[in-house]
């Protein structure tokens, strides 16, 4: 019911879909006695579009995600295994594609090669909207984990979980981690303070290893304009979806504090 309901919700409440939403419902305002409400409401609308699309706004929303946990030297220590959450790829026309969170799926394959005893761990089985065929993000992290000449006997698929809550909890059921060993997660860096909560809230303890960065981690982040709108509203949906996630997630106790860190 959570997955369902949290799907519903966050489409309404999207910030580039609620200001769309209010600029279409000013529209319709504008041919009844309510016309100057109408006016207001589209303005307000109008203006924090082009907030979120131009300004530095969004940077400004998902910098403190991204730099809640640093990065980390990939070659240090000895790995049992490294998981991989889902995002980042489908199957369209029988062929792995990758969207624009495929830092997860490349990096995953270079920490993977560093470290040639650890398991890879790839979890996400959410079905491809866009194909009829039944082919799930699982299908299609296979089919690129052996093109890029992987041996399976390396890899663990998980493929039922739908979000990051299941993706903890049925990673940690799948592989039942040791004590003493060392399992990197490796998701994009905005995501990972909710992954972290999530996966220690399941009682799996696992190395933050961010990437798939949105800021610079530089001044400019705070000061820089976007010069295509689709890039900075993009941005701004991820980082308060984000924000709003964390905020759920720790009301419905799925994560260990309310703003995970190191």
């Amino acid at each position: 019911m959570f997955f369902f309901v949290s799907k519903l919700v966050w489409f309404a409440l999207s910030p580039v879909n609620l200001l769309i939403l209010l600029a279409a419902l000013a529209a319709l305002l504008a041919f009844t006695r309510f016309a100057r409400f109408g006016r207001r409401l589209g303005l307000l609308a109008i203006l924090g579009l082009v907030l979120l699309a131009f300004s530095p706004l969004p940077r400004i929303i998902v910098r403190p995600l991204e730099d809640r946990f640093p990065q980390q030297d990939a070659a240090k220590g000895p790995v049992a295994g490294i998981i991989v959450l889902g995002g980042a790829v489908s199957m369209l026309r029988g062929e792995a594609t990758l969207n624009d969170k495929a830092t997860r799926m490349t990096k995953a394959v270079e920490l993977a090669r560093l470290h040639p005893q650890a398991k890879l761990v790839f979890t996400g089985g959410g079905e491809n909207p866009l194909s009829s065929s039944g082919m799930t993000e699982t299908d299609g992290a296979r089919k690129l984990f052996a093109e890029l000449g992987l041996p399976p006997e390396r890899l663990i698929f998980e493929d039922k979980s739908r979000n990051t809550r299941e993706n903890a909890a049925f990673t940690r059921r799948l592989v039942d981690p040791k004590p003493g060993e060392r399992w990197l997660l490796v998701t994009s860096a905005w995501h990972m303070p909710r992954s972290m909560g999530v996966f220690r809230k399941a009682g799996f303890h696992v190395e933050a290893f961010p990437v798939d960065y949105l800021t610079s981690g530089e001044t400019t982040d705070f000061v820089l304009p976007y010069r295509e709108a689709a890039r900075g509203l993009d941005i701004a949906k991820d980082g308060t979806k984000e924000w709003v996630g964390l905020l759920a997630y720790w009301a419905m106790g799925y994560t260990d504090a309310l703003y995970p860190g190191p």
